[in-house]
């Protein structure tokens, strides 16, 4: 079994990813790793030089063309499921998993914002403003998750259940 788990930057996707990986016995993949092996460039780098444009085609490709293990947990980016029907393709190919989380909590997580190249620079007060304007237009995208759950305080073995493994 394939389990990919979606939603906003900062929700715990790798993190989660990681232990229900261990809790399953499987492999994990983090796809911003996996991108950032690829090109020998963190996220933010090749953001800076290549634009979002072509580097949500490049997650696309990366997606929908990686050797993945028959059973494994996928982490994925946060805007993956927004782009070129990700959303839809991941639902045919494995279980997915939106891990919800409040604005206010996802600002109180998102300290080393350097990394992350759409909010470098953004105070608090600017940050909270970007993400409720990005859940408006992703949800519609997380929500075809075949699963959603609050992953504030969220326990691996609830996950676990949940997937019914």
């Amino acid at each position: 079994m394939k389990v990919f788990l979606v939603g906003f930057m900062g929700c715990g996707k790798s993190t989660k990813a990681k232990q229900l990986a261990q809790k399953l016995n499987c492999s994990v993949i983090d796809l911003d790793a996996v991108i950032v092996a690829q090109t020998g460039k963190s996220i933010a780098e090749y953001f800076a030089e290549h634009g979002e444009a072509a580097f949500r085609q490049l997650e696309n490709e990366t997606l929908k063309n990686y050797p993945y293990p028959p059973n494994c947990v996928v982490a994925t980016g946060g805007g993956l499921p927004c782009f070129f029907g990700n959303m839809d393709w991941m639902n045919t190919n494995g279980k997915t998993v939106y891990l919800q989380m409040q604005p206010a909590q996802l600002v109180s997580r998102l300290h080393n914002r350097q990394k992350r190249p759409l909010i470098a620079n953004m105070n608090d007060e600017q940050l909270l403003t970007f993400i409720e304007m990005k859940l408006a237009e992703r949800n519609p995208f997380y929500t075809k998750a075949q699963h959603s759950v609050n992953a504030f305080d969220l326990d691996v073995g609830d996950l676990v259940e949940m997937l019914g493994e």
